[in-house]
């Protein structure tokens, strides 16, 4: 269907690709991984035709569809989100406008005289419409729209009104509802809730068409893949099953490696030992030349390369009270929409709550009101005794400066501490090297929760409440961070889309929904984790069955 072959591509000196080749299969589900600037966008780039390989060639059925989602949110216009969604969906989508265009036009007085070629060309534009199924076009959108989250007051809304993360739920909603052969997948979780995330997978499980994506959420990958492709020094290295038989298999062949390594590097020093010690008795002369040419004829095996990121030790937070966060009574509103109406709710000491719930049930509302962000309409919120409240959100980001480079932030931040202590905290936290050097205006998104996450944990506080800590890290740093916070002897209270992050930190669950679907008036407070949670409501997120 699509083959990419022998492709090389430079960025100047850096090499992306090298002699790179790869196929996919129509129906084919594939995930596409590798670090951070490994090039997996550039591989989504050099398929539609966006950008051109230095050598190959990419083979594209001409008259193949293809729908390509990528980190692009747009502008809002005063559109609204149905007919954005219909109209960014392709040549289907501007024929859906058109033939409303021309049913407007029928219909107006003034354009009289234009009315047998306005005729002429609605007969045409129908045809073709009813042809392609255009007539369910719309309850298509609504579907795919409220799956990804939105509610009907949001669909007739303009996107003028949306969030830059809304507004990519909308280019995601564009490219499904297109229907092509192979959906180019770049990061699609990443501004899903897991509610929608959920509906995504079983969407792409479902779908016939063939998929090549990229996510830093390993159970959707999990679910959703049959196959990965890792971008390895420039190749393109391919593995059947998900991505949890990949990791197992990559495990191994490092592992094979590093023996083969490290035996190769036995052998060679005794070789050179025996040299060395015999290179000047002539009995033994023949005996050192056989070895000299047989060690020139061995090709040297490169140490293993590896990305690991270990966890970061920080000190033991302070101990605080055992009454950590007390909400009695609370009330908040905004507007005429009621958020909580005599919320009571209590944090312990070492209790790792993760807080569940639909859309506008009040998770961040909530993780708000305890970081003392904003203040309850009636009732109170009382934190304990000898309390240090860390509070990270998307927001968190702005403490940051960007005309400091990362050394820069975390050094002042931190100016008595030692350097040894500053550079492995930045090494923990993947700014290993030189990448310390760079300014902070130029980090991407994951780079800066990175940045954010590291200075809250070097002198951690004994409560965190953190607002979506995982957005925009990928899979190894996320893994590094659960391993770091598993470590946190404080307490805990947070928001994630992310399961494997639920399932590693949460002790408690709070679902504002109560079990079930809806704002329920009693929110479910469960006492114990999330695995358990799941078992027992039958659902991963609430309203969406397990």
């Amino acid at each position: 269907m699509i083959a990419l072959n022998g492709l090389s591509k430079h960025y100047g000196r850096q090499a992306l690709l090298a002699n790179a080749s790869f196929q996919l299969n129509p129906g084919e589900k594939v995930g596409l991984v590798g670090p951070n600037g490994a090039g997996k966008s550039t591989i989504f780039r050099l398929i539609v035709g966006d950008e051109e390989p230095d050598g190959g060639d990419v083979q594209v059925p001409r008259r193949l569809s293809i729908g390509y989602f990528r980190q692009d949110a747009g502008e809002g216009s005063e559109r609204s989100v149905l007919d954005e969604a219909i109209l960014g969906c392709g040549d289907l989508g501007a024929l859906h406008h058109e033939v409303a265009e021309l049913e407007a036009a029928m219909a107006d007085p003034e354009r009289a005289d234009e009315l047998d070629a306005i005729l002429e060309r609605f007969g045409e534009a129908q045809g073709e419409y009813l042809q392609r199924g255009g007539y369910e076009l719309d309850a298509r959108t609504r579907e795919v729209l409220h799956g990804l989250g939105f509610e009907d007051r949001q669909i007739e809304g303009p996107m003028s009104a949306l969030s830059g993360g809304w507004r990519m739920r909308v280019a995601i909603a564009q490219v499904l509802i297109q229907a092509p052969e192979v959906l180019l997948l770049d990061e699609p979780t990443n501004h899903l809730d897991i509610e929608s995330i959920l509906w995504l997978e079983g969407y792409l499980k479902a779908s016939p068409a063939a998929i090549l994506m990229t996510s830093h959420d390993r159970d959707f990958m999990d679910r959703v893949v049959t196959r990965i492709v890792e971008i390895d020094e420039g190749e393109l290295v391919s593995h059947t099953g998900d991505y949890a038989s990949f990791e197992r298999a990559r495990e191994v062949r490092a592992a094979q490696s590093e023996a083969a390594f490290t035996r190769q590097k036995a052998m060679l020093k005794k070789e050179e030992r025996f040299i060395e010690r015999f290179e000047k008795h002539a009995a033994k002369a023949a005996q050192v030349q056989s070895r000299v040419k047989k060690l020139e004829k061995i090709e040297k095996l490169e140490p293993p390369k590896k990305r690991v990121l270990v966890p970061f030790e920080f000190p033991t937070p302070p101990r605080s009270g055992n009454d950590v966060a007390t909400l009695a009574g609370v009330a908040k509103r905004y507007g005429d929409r009621t958020i909580y109406d005599g919320l009571d709710f209590e944090v312990k000491r070492g209790e790792r709550w993760c807080v569940m719930g639909v859309n506008g049930a009040g998770k961040t509302t909530l993780l708000k009101l305890v970081a003392g962000v904003i203040e309850p309409d009636g009732g109170t919120v009382r934190l304990g005794a000898s309390l240090k409240l860390g509070y990270f959100a998307q927001s968190a980001l702005e403490v940051l400066d960007p005309d400091l480079t990362v050394w820069e932030q975390i050094d002042q931040a931190f100016p008595t501490a030692t350097t040894p202590s500053k550079r492995n905290l930045l090494g923990c936290f993947d700014f290993p090297g030189d990448e310390i050097d760079k300014p902070i205006r130029v980090l991407s998104g994951g780079e800066r929760s990175r940045l954010v996450l590291a200075q809250m944990l070097y002198n951690p506080p004994n409560f965190l409440v953190l607002d979506e800590p995982t957005n925009h890290l990928d899979l190894a740093t996320k893994e590094m961070l659960i391993k770091t916070l598993r470590g946190f002897e404080g307490t805990m209270l947070f928001v994630s889309h992310d399961r494997t992050f639920l399932r590693g930190m949460a002790n408690r669950v709070l679902d504002l929904s109560g079990g079930g679907e809806g704002v329920a008036r009693e929110p479910l407070v469960f006492e114990g984790s999330y695995e358990s949670w799941v078992e027992r409501t039958g659902h991963e997120a609430p309203g969406v069955w397990h």
